[in-house]
């Protein structure tokens, strides 16, 4: 076949050239959105007069064969023939001839692959946004089902105060939430639609693009054609939702990975998401939250890339842009990935609730309460903080902690404690005296559940 600009050249392409700049490989994931945009492409054409009826149907009848060919795998996608755009069109004029060759009137490869780009991101983010969805709905259930299991809170890795183990679940439900509510903002934008802008300066042609954009579904149509066949902003936007989306699951990750490790021994994750060494026999590793850590990285990587390849480009296309495919179709498959494995793994980890009580017993994680407790009694809290932290530096001294403290004892270091101080110093007082909104105590967070779960 002839390229499409052979009219121009008085040589072939060269080999080198052809297997250099052709997308195929990748963006042949694309053809489903190239079907669909071409097919409301030519509807416009027809209702415009711009080609006849008996045209737009032959053309149609032919998409939708090379539609079917696909799905059933007896298309032959061709390196020659450059992109996923080539490869139909070469497919759709063998079939029906050089009618075939209409559907490209008023429209660019610019603009066609920007559609292309949109509606499948478009879809990608509405199918993300479901996974997300997903996993924090077990995220719910695991935080009701485990209400009552306490756990040590940390800030530095230190331990700092007791909270509830579903308080904690909650915090990532929260972070996932924010990604979503992000995706949604970023699809508005990604919602634009740009066909219509040709190579870069609009058609003289009488298109309609409001009805492609009404038949595409798009609520919005690109104000400037030479931005609109430019544009990956949209691109960007999603690469850095999807990136602090990855940060949040990677955080995650992390923790699963120490908790599982002997030193903390909160969980024990199930032999069927865990893995064994070649050479340790006793070892069993925390593959699937390593690997999504290490796979944040991959995806802060593509959207670095993407930012590298458009900060120096001049209006309007360039073949740079070409590059854009394979950082957004990498991290589209692996945010997915990781999502889906994360919110099968979560159902099936045991927490150990002993271990984990025991945890946030110790390091005097209480110590906020008591000064809390001087404060209520009128002592300035700058004042109760140093009570307190003498108190804490004499336990550690005697190898006590607060609880086995007598009043005698207490009362050498501030005569206004009392014996109502013991009401403030387990790790159970603790939590459900954290009643202050967003807090840790039982009720606080079994009300954020209920809100959750009625949507309010």
């Amino acid at each position: 076949m002839k390229k499409p600009w052979a009219g121009r050249f008085r040589e072939r392409t060269a080999k080198t050239v052809e297997t250099f700049t052709s997308s195929i490989p990748f963006d042949r994931r694309l053809w489903k959105y190239d079907i669909e945009g071409s097919l409301a492409h030519v509807k416009m054409l027809k209702k415009q007069n711009i080609i006849t009826s008996k045209d737009t149907d032959s053309i149609i009848r032919a998409l939708e064969k090379i539609k079917r060919n696909i799905q059933k795998g007896k298309f032959q996608f061709r390196d020659d023939l450059e992109d996923i755009h080539m490869n139909i069109e070469y497919a759709l004029v063998k079939e029906i001839g050089r009618t075939g060759g209409k559907l490209h009137t008023a429209r660019s490869r610019n603009d066609q692959v920007a559609v292309d780009l949109r509606l499948f991101l478009r879809n990608e983010i509405e199918e993300i946004q479901k996974l997300i969805k997903l996993l924090q709905t077990v995220l719910v259930k695991l935080a009701e089902k485990n209400i009552d299991i306490i756990m040590p809170g940390y800030t530095h890795l230190q331990k700092a105060q007791p909270v509830l183990l579903s308080h904690h679940v909650l915090a990532y439900f929260e972070m996932f939430e924010r990604d979503r509510e992000r995706l949604k903002d970023c699809l508005e934008r990604v919602n634009v639609l740009p066909l219509g802008s040709g190579a870069l300066a609009g058609t003289t042609l009488p298109i309609n693009r409001k009805y492609t954009a009404r038949l595409l579904k798009f609520s919005s149509i690109s104000n400037n054609s030479i931005d609109a066949v430019s544009d990956r902003d949209f691109v960007i936007e999603f690469l850095s939702a999807a990136s602090l989306f990855m940060v949040h699951l990677s955080r995650f990750s992390e923790e699963l990975v120490l908790w599982s490790s002997a030193e903390f021994g909160f969980i024990e994750l199930p032999d069927a998401y865990s893995t064994g060494s070649s050479i340790m026999p006793q070892k069993k590793n925390p593959d699937v939250p390593e690997l999504i850590r290490g796979k944040a990285g991959r995806v802060f990587g593509h959207l670095m890339a993407l930012l590298v390849i458009l900060k120096g480009l001049p209006l309007a296309y360039n073949r740079d842009l070409q590059e854009d495919k394979v950082p957004l179709f990498d991290t589209v498959d692996t945010v997915k990935a990781c999502t889906a494995v994360l919110t099968e793994v979560m159902p099936k980890i045991k927490f150990n609730k002993k271990v984990m009580l025991k945890a946030a017993l110790e390091g005097y994680s209480t110590a906020t309460d008591l000064a809390e407790y001087l404060a209520r009694k009128g002592v300035p809290f700058r004042e109760s903080h140093n009570i307190t932290g003498r108190i804490v530096k004499h336990c550690f001294e005697k190898k006590k902690s607060l609880m086995d403290l007598n009043l005698k004892e207490f009362k050498k270091f501030s005569k206004i404690i009392d014996k109502d101080v013991f009401d403030y110093l387990s790790v159970e007082s603790s939590i459900n005296k954290k009643k202050s909104y967003g807090g840790t105590a039982k009720r606080r967070v079994m009300n954020r559940i209920k809100q959750i779960k009625t949507g309010r």
